[in-house]
This record gives C-alpha cells, sequence and structure tokens, in this order.
C-alpha cells in the first residue's frame, strides 16, 4: 500500500453552534478560495436555505483546499443528532477528525455524539477551543472536561494524545499556545499534516469506490459522492456497480470529479485515497460500490443506527386540498419519499395499506419537519400525524427508546420543569448549581415523554432554557404518558375568522389562526384551556341593529394569536389531529372533520 503524502481527509465535527462552518469559510479564504475583494456570506458551505435560516448545518458538505502542496478535503458535519446518519456517513471518508468545542460552553451532548462515532472508527482527533476571544472562555477547564469525555467514551490512548489548537474562528486565527503571535490558520493547517495520517492506497488495485452521499445537478443529474478506497477511475472506461441486490456491469461515468473550494473539477482520471464525485450511474444508492468490471469486489455497505420516530403521510384530503400546491397525488408523494430515503440513509420509507399513506421512520422530530418544510417548499402538499415511538421486542418484551435530556435554565424554574418531567416518566439523574442563576440537569426520559415538550418547555422557562437530548438505550415500555393536556377549538363550519367570534373566545383559550383567515369544518383553530375540545362557530358575526352597533367591533382589542410554525405546529397535535401542509399555509385539523363523527367514535372509545 502507497503513502499518499499529498493528501488529508478530515472531518469537522462539533456540537451545534460552535463554530464549524465558521472555521471552514476562514479555512477557504486564507487558502485562496476567495478574492481578497471578495464579500463572502457567514455559512457560505450552507447551500439549502433551511440551513442559513436555522443556522444548522443539515446536509454534510465536501470542499478541500491546498497547503504547502498537500491537498486537504474536508467535510463539515452536521452537530445535530436527528442528522446523524450524515455525520456517520461522513466520518467513512475520512482519516481524523477535528474536534471543535466552545471555549466558554465546552463539550455539549452532540459533541459526545459526534465524538462517541468518530472514536468508534478509531479515528484520529485534533482538540481545537474555539471562540477564545469569549469573555467568559474558560480554556483550561473546557480542556479538562473534553479529556474526561474521551475517558468516558471508552478511546484508544493514542486517541487522547490530541494535539490541542486555540482558535477564533471569525477573526481566522490558531495558536498552538494561548497567547502566540499569530494571525492566521497556518498552525490548525500544519497540524492537519503533521498529525492526521495520510491515505494508503494503491492506483493499481482493483477499483473499489463506495457512494456515501449523494448531491443533484440539473445539468448532469444524480451525482454520487465518496472516496476512492482503492484503484483509479478513468472516463471512457467501463465499470461494474455492486447494489445491495445485484452486481451491474457496463456502466460508464458522464464526468469525473474532484474537490477543490467550493467547485468540482472536472478531470479525466482519479487516484485512490482522494474524496471525488461521479454523474451517469442511474439507480445508485448510497452503499453501493463501484468497481472492475472483470472482478468487482463489493466493499461493506455503510451501517447507522436505527431510527427511533416514525410519522405517517397522507395526501392531503382536506376541503382546501389543490388550492396551493403543485404535487398533490400519491405517486408524488411516495416519488418524493423514496427520493429522499436513497439520499439519507437515516430515513425509512414503508408502504401501508391504505394507498394515500405512507408511514416514515427517522431519527427525531427535526429530521422530519426539516423534511416536510422542505417539501412544502418543493410544491407539495399533505398531512402529516404526530410523531410515534418506534418499539423493539427484546426477550418476549416490548421496548421503547429512552433518551439522556440535558437541560441549562434558570434556577427558579428547576420546579416546574422537573414536574413537568416526571408526569411524562423522567427521572433525574444529576443537578448541578452554576451559581450564577443557571443550573444544568440531567435526565433519563423515554423518547415518547419528548414529544411535544420542547414548545412547552420554552414556554415555561420564557425561552432561557437550553435542551438538547441523546439516545441513549431501549427499555420495557414506560407506560401511559399524558401529552397534551389541553383541548382544541374546533371550527364547525366553513367561512373566515371574525373579530366578533374570536373575542368570544378569549375566556375559552388561544387562538391560533388571526382575524379574515379561512377555515373549514373540523380545522383547529385555538387551544382550549379545559381538556376536551370544543366546537365553535369562529366565523359568527354581530347582529347588526342599527348604524351606531355596526361600527362597536372597531373597539374591539383582540389578543394576538399564537400563530405555529411547521414545527410547534407537529409538537402541538394531539392524536387525533394531523398537521396540513401546503406551499403556503400550515393548518391543524381533525382526523374526522365531521363533528358528529367524532362525538360517535368518542362515545365508543369511552
Amino acid at each position: 500500500m502507497m503513502r499518499k503524502d499529498h493528501i488529508r481527509n478530515i472531518a469537522i465535527i462539533s456540537h451545534v453552534d460552535h463554530g464549524k462552518t465558521t472555521l471552514l469559510n476562514a479555512m477557504l479564504k486564507q487558502a485562496g478560495i476567495f478574492r481578497v475583494n471578495q464579500a463572502v456570506e457567514d455559512r457560505v458551505m450552507d447551500s439549502l436555505d433551511l440551513e442559513k435560516e436555522r443556522g444548522i448545518t443539515i446536509m454534510a458538505k465536501n470542499t478541500a483546499v491546498d497547503y504547502n502542496g498537500v491537498k486537504i478535503n474536508i467535510v463539515d458535519t452536521p452537530g445535530h443528532a436527528d442528522f446523524g446518519g450524515e455525520v456517520e456517513r461522513s466520518l467513512n471518508m475520512v482519516d481524523g477528525a477535528i474536534l471543535l468545542v466552545d471555549a466558554s460552553e465546552g463539550p455539549l451532548p452532540q459533541t459526545r455524539f459526534v465524538l462517541k462515532k468518530a472514536l468508534g472508527l478509531h479515528l484520529p482527533i485534533i482538540l481545537v477551543i474555539n471562540k477564545i476571544d469569549r469573555s467568559d472562555a474558560r480554556v483550561e477547564e473546557v480542556i479538562s472536561e473534553t479529556y474526561d469525555l474521551f475517558i468516558d467514551l471508552g478511546a484508544e490512548e493514542k486517541q487522547i494524545e490530541f494535539p490541542i489548537l486555540y482558535t477564533n474562528a471569525k477573526k481566522g486565527v490558531s495558536h498552538k499556545k494561548l497567547g502566540d503571535d499569530c494571525d492566521n490558520l497556518e498552525a490548525l493547517l500544519q497540524t492537519i499534516i503533521d498529525y492526521i495520517p495520510a491515505p494508503r492506497a494503491n492506483d493499481d488495485d482493483i477499483p473499489q469506490f463506495l457512494v456515501t452521499n449523494l448531491d443533484y445537478d440539473s445539468y448532469v443529474g444524480q451525482i454520487a459522492v465518496g472516496r476512492l478506497i482503492s484503484g483509479k477511475l478513468e472516463m471512457n472506461a467501463s465499470y461494474s456497480l455492486c447494489t445491495q441486490e445485484k452486481i451491474i456491469p457496463g456502466i460508464k461515468f458522464s464526468a469525473l470529479y474532484t474537490f477543490y473550494g467550493l467547485t468540482k473539477k472536472p478531470v479525466e482520471s482519479v487516484e485512490a485515497g482522494d474524496i471525488i464525485a461521479l454523474s451517469g450511474v442511474e439507480n445508485v444508492s448510497i452503499g453501493d460500490t463501484i468497481s472492475s468490471l472483470t472482478d468487482p469486489q463489493a466493499l461493506p455497505r455503510l451501517l447507522v443506527d436505527e431510527p427511533t420516530v416514525s410519522m405517517i403521510f397522507y395526501v392531503n384530503n382536506s376541503p382546501f386540498a389543490g388550492k396551493e400546491g403543485k404535487y398533490l397525488t400519491s405517486r408524488h408523494l411516495l416519488e418524493r419519499l423514496e427520493r429522499e430515503a436513497l439520499r439519507n440513509v437515516a430515513i425509512r420509507i414503508k408502504k401501508l395499506e391504505r394507498a394515500d399513506a405512507f408511514e416514515v421512520c427517522g431519527r427525531g422530530e427535526l429530521q422530519m419537519a426539516v423534511l416536510v418544510e422542505t417539501m412544502r417548499r418543493e410544491g407539495y402538499e399533505l398531512m402529516v400525524s404526530r410523531p410515534q415511538v418506534i418499539t423493539r421486542r427484546q426477550n418476549g418484551v416490548t421496548c421503547e427508546p429512552v433518551e439522556r435530556l440535558f437541560l441549562d435554565i434558570p434556577e427558579e424554574f428547576v420546579g416546574k420543569i422537573t414536574e413537568k418531567l416526571s408526569i411524562r416518566k423522567g427521572r433525574m439523574e444529576s443537578l448541578v448549581n452554576k451559581g450564577s442563576g443557571r443550573v444544568s440537569m440531567e435526565f433519563l426520559i423515554p423518547s415518547r415523554g419528548l414529544i411535544g415538550f420542547r414548545s412547552q418547555f420554552l414556554t415555561d422557562t420564557k425561552g432561557g432554557g437550553v435542551m438538547n437530548s441523546l439516545l441513549e438505550d431501549y427499555a420495557p415500555w414506560f407506560g401511559s404518558i399524558p401529552q397534551r393536556m389541553t383541548g382544541a377549538l374546533v371550527a364547525d363550519r366553513p367561512g373566515r375568522v371574525t373579530a366578533y367570534a374570536s373575542y368570544a373566545m378569549e375566556d375559552r383559550g388561544e387562538m391560533i389562526v388571526d382575524v379574515g383567515t379561512e377555515v373549514y369544518a373540523g380545522m383547529v383553530v385555538g387551544e382550549r384551556n379545559r381538556p376536551q375540545d370544543l366546537t365553535v362557530n369562529i366565523a359568527k358575526e354581530k347582529k347588526l341593529t342599527n348604524m351606531r352597533a355596526s361600527g362597536s367591533d372597531a373597539t374591539v382589542i383582540l389578543r394576538p394569536p399564537r400563530i405555529l410554525s411547521l414545527d410547534q405546529a407537529i409538537e402541538f397535535i394531539a392524536e387525533d389531529e394531523l398537521v396540513e401542509v401546503t406551499p403556503k399555509s400550515v393548518r391543524l385539523r381533525k382526523r374526522e372533520l365531521d363533528a358528529t363523527k367524532r362525538q360517535m367514535k368518542s362515545r365508543k372509545d369511552d
């Protein structure tokens, strides 16, 4: 095996918001990818609108920089556990990782998640303490906490002996020692070359290319991304595609690419050990291997953690169906979901007995919400159910996923949050008062107990709480867990919401639709302040008796409605409700729109 000393393959891993994308931006700038006077976006690697809006990385991205004649392939990974499938796939392409940790916050839950994956693959780690310019930076404590985390996760002796660098990613500086006089990232780039091993591969071996990611280009179609483990790939040559079911011989490429900066560079051939992309191969899936035409040898398929949450996606059948969307049918819905499953190995699609509904399994509510939001922006209309946990049978016992919940909250809310979590079967594992008015808490709680909790948590902590969770294990079913403790205000007829009717609802609950909104019978228009649902005429108008009364509505001051985002709507709905999603609207509705039928079903259930 040859050492490819001119190549390094690394991933950047960290908790959300610790500065991965910012550091990568700085590396690209200093490598000369951008002109000196070029205006560059803060999150230039985040190409999806949702990534920029939410401030998180959802899809893993590939780039490359050149430093002293060495090509450094860099993978920017998501920091959120819901996108763990992206992290796991990305780490399979690299020979080492940069672990980025905030100088003030230290290692957080997602740090544990991504580091555990990297250590499990025996990758060498470079620790980078970022945001050293923060006024509340506690560098030595953070380093000590990181060492403890490595030991806790069972790191090998070599992995614990990691180099440490100190960075201010916004300014694009790195130091081997705090206080060094340095105004660039040379220390970091040189450490990558010195510490991360060069890939070992032989260009003369049988070619083996593992498809790790899929991209799409409107000109060349589907693009397969991955690492060429061995051998060479060339244009105008024929190869075999090794899928899960069969071997397809005689495939050719329409283009071969290597990465440089933010672009893919077309080439005639690629060498072993490099991270590359190729197009022209039809029906390729993540985990497939492209190998020799005459002696194809498949690589082991990628394995990722199993999904823990499922939702049912329905064809929209509301009275407003087809008014705002472009893709409406079950065929459209299934094709789109299957396309998502091809590029996201953490997603599973199951067909149900009814033709207009499909079960989608994934890692968490956030991943599901991102998928739904992406689809609505593409022009799809659909309805989604409340998330459900996926259970397992172990030794004849039904087991459900259990999460380790990490909270950082103002100390005055400890009692309220503890009470809420105990109702949801949460068990406190630790409580640490930081002495600054804030408390860190750790709970073990069934995943079911967290469905719909996030919005309630933010309300209860008045927006001052931070919440993270990681999948811990599976445990025997915890029994019944109460979810939403309130009922719904449900429209009894079609029409437009009036100020008069909304004012009458103020002592009954809180509206979630604005005055003038068009509604239909069975649509949820508010949250009742009692457990039972209430059917209301939200389109009722005040009867006019004279001219003086006709203008009296103008003096009514209404409490503003609580307009729910898509994420909040998915968390809010009860078992008998759905979220109707279109390119223009997010509506809540009852599964059964007819009030009489709902009452009859309720009596049967009782």
